[in-house]
């Protein structure tokens, strides 16, 4: 027995002596490589980071290790079960907690019988995350509140006053976590006092700024953004003793300094999973944003080591696991709960929302591009390429409305029972609203809201409609129809102040049932029907990948005389967008991030194409029923291909 522990132990230390080659004031199991740069250093005065308790400290998942330092074979670890090595670092113990985490499709319950081996060693100094960055356009400086700012190299391409304003307040806005930006701020309102949720890092929110500093060659904070959230996925964070399922992104994370004595300070990581929203609706948009952004932070950096780490792998299939599980419903949609996405407020739209359909297809094609192709994965590859088929395809053919698709709603029998039901889902057409009759243009169309049994949600949701484009959920007929739309009806949709979240507004009973009578939702106020000139970058990217540039210039334009004068706001109110939002938060930094955003989007439609997706045609050859055994089973693809595709 003391043979055996003897030996596990000297071969453990020789694989960590042999890992540790670079720097002992490093984390050599979150850098990366050592030839892609040096980490930089942490200052011995410096708070030492830990996460929230309810994360172990310092925890670092790394794929392989096991086989390395235990000398197990590869076949011990059975595909699509790849477990995560959780190791916490002391000078003198290295603690390795192993949890077998499943990557398949099904989803499981919490693993807590952890596997404990002790190396020699004590327990001080633990090691903070250290993320290898290149400082050749980089330097640190103080602003007056002595926090850090990012501060890049000089942009390649002509500033405005306006444009150096902007960069100026999203630098004030960068959250450091023991000396590395890891993020922005919500707002950074000098004269807001009570900031409430608006001083975290949100995850949804950090996009533009990620897509901002990637764009100007700063690459760091983004690099850092990414792997602090993956420290931070659901492993054992709970909600009133409930728990979310495992790979969870959180909606926002805090950093907090605590005093753990007189002399000591220390910096915690505080994510929040929507146990303290408003709502308390766990953000279903979180996971899809991150899989997104990892993948514009390959293809702008040309850097695609950071995707093929084994914690990143790790944590993209957990993502995609908690997507791919199975449940009742028979929809290839996602069917979430109201609140979940960037509309986190009661506002009807649960159940299969088209925003977060449109981000499930993106982070779908992303993954399939990143993910490390094994034996292990292929069950998984098949899984997504079968969703991506069957969403695409259900999203097209059940969710796009034009003036002949409404001719075919307007004269739907009920009631039918049948395999061969042309109203599939009993739609009634007394649903057809009034005002949409007379609004949609005849060369234009869109995808509506949402659809479930017996109801069609016919409101024009701008971000869903945006990115159906942008990752080609559309055809290439239905986008360019969803841009003539929006050109038509610019007054409605862009008006002083690009662009609606949605429309048209809710008001009067509908609008007292829907939201609960919820005095921030008012009509045209906010989610409901408020004009957010974040979703300007959205749009750019739409009309760039369309070749309809015009259209994202005449609203970059607006944008830029309004936003300085009126100081950055979250939201405008109105039908137009002519007042700012009533309890708008001024220097909103996806404000200002998606404005700059755009700018160089437009100044640089080569570097933007990297951004968006291609029709992929080899999805439309798979078809999901094809795959089962049961004749019972008939498909309508090839007659709406006929019908929808070009």
């Amino acid at each position: 027995m003391m043979t055996t522990i003897a030996l596990i132990r000297n071969r453990a230390m020789k694989s960590i002596r042999r890992i540790l080659t670079s720097s002992r004031n490093s984390s050599p199991f979150l850098s990366t490589p050592a030839h892609y740069g040096h980490a930089p250093s942490i200052a011995s005065n410096s708070p030492k980071p830990r996460f929230n308790q309810h994360h172990p400290l310092q925890t670092h998942r790394i794929k392989g290790i096991a086989q390395e330092i235990f000398g197990l074979p590869s076949s011990n670890f059975a595909p699509l079960s790849m477990p995560f090595i959780l190791i916490t670092f002391n000078r003198d113990v290295s603690t390795f907690k192993v949890r077998n985490c499943s990557t398949s499709v099904e989803n499981r319950g919490h693993d807590n019988n952890f596997e404990r081996i002790y190396v020699q060693g004590g327990m001080n100094n633990v090691k903070p995350l250290v993320v290898e960055s290149s400082h050749e356009d980089v330097t640190d400086e103080r602003n007056l509140s002595g926090e850090v700012n990012v501060s890049v190299g000089k942009s390649k391409w002509e500033e405005s006053e306006v444009e150096k304003e902007a960069w100026k307040l999203l630098q004030g806005a960068v959250v450091t976590y023991c000396g590395n930006p890891v993020g922005t701020v919500a707002a950074n309102d000098p004269g807001d006092k009570l900031p409430l949720n608006y001083d975290q890092v949100f995850l949804r929110d950090f996009i533009p700024s990620a897509l901002a500093f990637l764009l100007r060659g700063e690459s760091e904070i983004v690099k850092n953004f990414l792997l602090h959230t993956l420290q931070l996925q659901s492993w054992e964070k709970t909600v009133d003793c409930y728990s979310p399922g495992q790979g969870l992104m959180p909606a926002s994370f805090k950093v907090r300094t605590v005093a753990l004595d007189e002399d000591k300070r220390e910096e915690v990581l505080d994510p929040d999973f929507g146990e303290s929203a408003i709502g308390r609706v766990a953000p279903v948009d979180s996971g899809l944003w991150w899989i997104i952004l990892l993948r514009a932070y390959g293809k702008l950096t040309g850097d695609c080591s950071l995707q093929e780490r084994a914690d990143v792998q790790t944590g993209l299939k957990m993502i995609l696991n908690l997507c791919l599980t199975d449940g009742f419903d028979m929809f290839p949609s996602l069917l979430v709960t109201d609140g979940s996405c960037m509309i986190d407020r009661r506002m009807g739209i649960h159940g299969h929302p088209l925003e977060i359909q449109a981000l499930f297809y993106s982070a779908l094609r992303c993954s399939r591009e990143m993910l490390v192709v094994t034996e292990g994965t292929d069950h998984l590859i098949r899984a997504i390429n079968n969703r991506l088929s069957a969403l695409s395809f259900h999203i097209r053919e059940y969710y796009w409305v034009d003036m002949k698709k409404m001719n075919e709603i307007y004269r739907y029998k009920t009631e039918e029972y049948s395999m061969d039901a042309i109203n599939k889902f009993n739609i009634y057409p007394e649903q057809i609203p009034l005002w949409l009759m007379d609004w949609i243009p005849e060369e234009g169309g869109y995808l509506i809201g949402n659809l479930q049994p017996a109801h069609m949600d016919f409101r024009f949701f701008t971000l869903g409609n945006l990115w159906s484009i942008v990752s080609s959920l559309g055809t290439p007929r239905q986008n360019q129809a969803t841009l003539n739309l929006i050109e038509a009806k610019w007054d409605d949709l862009v008006g002083h102040m690009p662009l609606k979240i949605c429309y048209p507004a809710l008001d009067n009973e509908e609008w007292r049932i829907t939201t609960g009578s919820d005095p921030k939702n008012t009509p045209w106020s906010y989610h409901n029907g408020g004009s957010w000139p974040t979703l300007l970058w959205q749009f750019t990217l739409a009309c760039i990948k369309m070749g309809r540039t015009e259209l994202a210039q005449k609203a970059v334009a607006l944008a830029e005389k309004r936003l300085p004068v009126d100081s950055w706001p979250e939201y405008y109110d109105t039908r137009t967008g002519k007042f700012i939002g009533k309890q708008a938060r001024m220097y909103q930094t996806w404000t200002i991030a998606g404005f700059l955003t755009s700018k160089m989007l437009l100044k640089d439609p080569e570097t933007a194409s990297r951004l968006f997706w291609e029709e992929d045609y080899e999805l439309l050859d798979i078809c999901v029923c094809g795959l089962s055994k049961n004749g019972r089973k008939r498909c309508s693809r090839g007659a709406a291909r006929s019908q929808i595709l070009v």
